[in-house]
C-alpha cells in the first residue's frame, strides 16, 4: 500500500536493500516524518520502476531542506515548526526501551509511550496533514494525492476513507489557522507528546 516505508531503529545491523541514514542532527525527527508522509510517497511512487528503495531512487526525493524547520509554526506561531514536528514522532516511535537512546537525544527523558491507535491514527493525520501544507499543496491536490493510494482504497476501504477524511479535516483546520492567525488546536487531549507512557524500568 505505501513505496517508502520509513523506520527509526536502534543501533543495528541491516541488509543491503535497507538505505541507512545516519545523523546526529536534531532535525531527524522532521526528516523521518518527512520520509513516512503520503506526499512524500507520492513522489516516490512516480520515480521507482522496481520494488527496492535504493539510494539512487533515495537521492531523488525531494525532501525539505533543514532550513523549512527554522520557523514558527505556520499554523501555530506559539511553537517552533521543529518542536511542533518532533513532539509527535517522539510519540508515534518511542514506545520501546529500545529506542530510548533517540527519544534522549531529542529532549525526551522519559519512559516509552504506550501504544495507544486512536492517538497514534491522529498524529500521522497531523502529520500528513501539515506536509501537505510545507509542501504547498491546494487542497484539491491533497484529494487527489489521497485518492491515488489505490492499494490502500481497495484492500482498506473503509481505514481509507477514515484516513483520508482526517487528514483532510485536519488540513482544513490548520487552513483556517494560516487564514486567521488563531493557532491550530490538536483534538488530542493529552496533546502530542504528553500522551500515557509505560512505567519507568525499576532500578536495582
Amino acid at each position: 500500500m505505501r513505496t517508502l516505508i520509513a523506520g527509526v531503529i536502534p543501533h543495528a545491523g541491516v541488509g543491503h536493500t535497507y538505505p541507512l541514514a545516519q545523523s546526529t542532527s536534531p532535525l531527524v525527527p522532521a526528516l523521518y516524518a518527512n520520509l513516512c508522509a503520503f506526499v512524500l510517497d507520492y513522489v516516490a511512487r512516480q520515480k521507482m520502476a522496481g520494488t527496492h528503495l535504493t539510494y539512487g531512487y533515495f537521492t531523488q526525493l525531494p525532501v525539505l531542506p533543514p532550513g523549512s524547520y527554522d520557523k514558527d509554526c505556520p499554523w501555530d506561531s506559539n511553537q517552533r515548526l521543529d518542536n511542533w514536528i518532533t513532539s509527535r514522532v517522539l510519540e508515534l516511535s518511542y514506545t520501546t526501551y529500545d529506542m530510548t537512546a533517540f527519544a534522549a537525544d531529542h529532549g525526551d527523558k522519559g519512559p516509552p509511550f504506550r501504544w495507544n491507535e486512536q492517538r497514534r491514527f491522529q498524529l500521522r493525520a497531523e502529520l500528513d496533514a501539515a506536509y501537505f501544507h510545507l509542501y504547498g499543496l491546494p487542497r484539491d491536490d491533497v484529494n487527489y494525492v489521497m485518492d491515488t493510494f489505490r492499494a490502500f482504497r481497495h484492500n482498506g476501504p473503509d481505514r481509507f476513507t477514515r484516513t483520508k477524511n482526517a487528514i483532510l479535516e485536519t488540513y482544513d483546520a490548520m487552513a483556517d489557522a494560516l487564514h486567521t492567525g488563531e493557532p491550530y488546536r490538536t483534538v488530542l487531549n493529552p496533546p502530542p507528546g504528553h500522551g500515557p507512557r509505560h512505567p519507568p524500568h525499576a532500578t536495582r
